[in-house]
């Protein structure tokens, strides 16, 4: 230390090892039509009242929560014979009012109205209706604010985090994917969803762009939102190969699953078909699902993929996003649109020739049930999706929870300070059961001189995931041996 000090100091030494904090898995991103979605609404304040004809109702010209800023203030000064006075100050109004030649109040609700009308300042900001005939003198009010503006809930494009709350889908209106869908979510737990709503266009092709150009919402949603989108649907569109490809994309960008359907009524065959043109960030469902409706009092038929998403995001909360959702409850559903047969012990039945091909189904024992375990992927290392989604947040997690780690000096003690975080989250995954084991370590054949000098070091680290018992096998053996138990 270079300056003298006659005392005790203290310095803060900011080394040591951070914890590393796992990012949320269970959020689902949600993409669809809702044509009669809730608009902005605009901010208003009345005055007055229509039986003594001097009502006004001041309305922000602007609909949102930014005319909930706007401020009226009526005021009278005790003097005879004054013109009627408004000052303008930012979104602050403020009008004197007018008085006869005793001192009395003569502005009219009318002339009010028509001082605003003809400001061209004013009229930008509000709009001024009367109440009865606006004949009579309006009474002063305190400084009060315009209220109950609210922004569009939905916004084209812009993605919105809805936690589980149905009221949600009332201001999504009854048109369009989006409360359906949102429904069929809710119905398997309150997850939190990143809706993106889109325009429908003139032609199911033009609906489809619309669909896949608001994707980018996804892309956007942790800076505007907080979040990023785990598990990826689009209900009613994913059944299109076009908008299928670009949500196997936007899962590769985004580490996520996306959920697929096939047409309603394609057959099991072109369900396996079609899980061909996948990898593994996809998982194909097959059949429609039947619920009933409401609304319509009668069963409809649904596309499954949101209900998956909700049951995966439901198993992430209950059991964590190393669990497989097969063989996990579906709920909300009276049926499905084809028939699926199936036993347990049967190699030959539609459920079983759709897992083997990569497509997840439905059964129906003890409730309805997830049947499957398998993304698209035609690399066994990456077969079962909780693999895949087991990657997916160590990886993002150890990412994430680093930034503290970026342009600080490489010594010796900033490489142990890395490595000791990264091996106590994997012990702490090890300890809860989403790993088998893991260690990190800094390797000195990678990590030399020069690649240090570039401002470059690596840390390497490994793990093993759990796989599901997709398989059980009792070996069955016929022992006569028993037979001397009889006569002991």
């Amino acid at each position: 230390m270079t300056q003298f000090l006659h005392g005790v100091e203290v310095i803060e030494i900011d080394d040591g090892s951070r914890p590393i904090q796992t990012v949320k898995s269970a959020v689902i991103g949600l993409i669809g039509t809702a044509p009669k979605s809730a608009q902005a609404t605009a901010a208003t304040l009345t005055v007055g009242s229509s039986i003594l004809n001097d009502g006004l109702v001041f309305t922000a010209i602007s609909p949102g929560t930014q005319g909930n800023a706007i401020s009226i203030e009526l005021t009278a000064l005790q003097q005879a014979n004054r013109d009627v006075e408004v000052t303008l100050n930012g979104q602050a109004i403020a009008v004197s009012l007018a008085t006869d030649d005793e001192g009395r109040i003569s502005s009219t609700a009318s002339q009010i109205k028509d001082i605003f009308d003809d400001n061209t300042e004013l009229s930008a900001l509000v709009s001024v209706t009367t109440l009865g005939s606006g004949t009579g003198e309006v009474a002063p009010i305190s400084k009060s604010y315009l209220a109950d503006g609210s922004d569009e809930p939905f916004p084209l494009g812009v993605p919105v985090a809805v936690a589980g709350t149905r009221k949600s889908i009332d201001d999504l209106g009854d048109e369009g994917t989006l409360a359906a869908a949102l429904d069929d979510i809710f119905d398997q737990t309150g997850a939190l969803v990143i809706v993106v709503r889109v325009a429908g266009g003139n032609s199911d092709a033009e609906t489809q762009s619309a669909v896949i150009d608001g994707m980018q919402g996804w892309l956007d949603s942790q800076t505007q939102t907080g979040y990023t989108p785990r598990i990826l649907c689009a209900p009613e569109f994913s059944e299109f190969d076009a908008v299928a490809s670009e949500l196997e994309a936007k899962a590769k960008r985004l580490r996520a699953i996306a959920y697929l359907d096939c047409s309603r009524t394609s057959s099991y065959t072109d369900a396996i078909k079609r899980a061909r043109q996948y990898s593994e960030r996809v998982e194909l469902t097959w059949p429609w699902v039947v619920v009933y409706d409401t609304t319509l009092s009668k069963n409809i038929d649904r596309p499954y993929s949101a209900r998956a998403a909700g049951l995966r995001a439901r198993i992430d909360g209950e059991k964590g996003f190393w669990w497989s959702k097969s063989n996990q409850q579906i709920y909300g559903i009276v049926g499905t649109t084809q028939p699926v047969d199936w036993s347990l012990g049967d190699s030959e039945t539609t459920a079983n020739m759709l897992n083997e091909n990569k497509v997840s189904t439905i059964i129906r024992q003890s409730g309805f049930r997830h049947w499957g375990n398998r993304t698209c992927s035609s690399d066994p290392k990456w077969t079962f999706e909780q693999t895949r989604r087991t990657a997916d947040l160590i990886n993002d997690s150890v990412q994430t929870n680093h930034l503290w780690a970026v342009d600080r000096n490489i010594t010796k003690t900033y490489v142990e300070d890395v490595v000791s975080g990264v091996n106590s989250y994997l012990r702490e995954l090890k300890s809860l059961g989403a790993i088998l084991g893991g260690e990190c370590w800094a390797d000195s054949e990678i990590n030399t001189p020069a690649t240090i000098q570039k401002g470059l070091v690596y840390f390497d680290f490994d793990f093993c995931p759990p796989y599901p018992a997709e398989h059980i096998v009792f070996r069955s053996r016929l022992n006569n041996d028993y037979l001397e138990e009889v006569f002991n």
